[in-house]
């Protein structure tokens, strides 16, 4: 026979903080998710193009890189949405027969 499920539901209360975002690319590599290493990738890549010394080639390289970087941590972002979604359904209104 089959044992009862030990799932319930999370209350506010339990629900898990927010992380903090690591400090670092290399802190993000070491303890962070996908989505970490792209947006410490895309903090420090946004800082070298704020650098007034930097090369035409060097900024023009590193735009397009942070565009990319963006696109990518956008789709991380949707396909998480996504999941959420597709794991809390809004629940059915009741039928009403007089809206026929």
């Amino acid at each position: 026979m089959a044992e009862k499920s030990r799932l319930r539901a999370v209350s506010p209360e339990e629900r898990r903080s927010p992380r903090k975002a690591p400090s670092s690319v290399a802190q993000a590599v070491e303890s962070g998710t996908r989505r970490d290493e792209l947006v410490a990738m895309r903090t420090r890549i946004a800082k070298a193009i704020d650098d007034p010394n930097i090369r035409g080639a060097d900024l023009a390289a590193l735009s397009r890189r942070l565009l990319e970087i963006g696109k990518e941590i956008e789709a991380i972002d949707s396909a998480a949405e996504q999941e959420d979604r597709d794991a809390n359904p809004s629940p059915d209104e009741a039928f009403d027969s007089s809206a026929i």
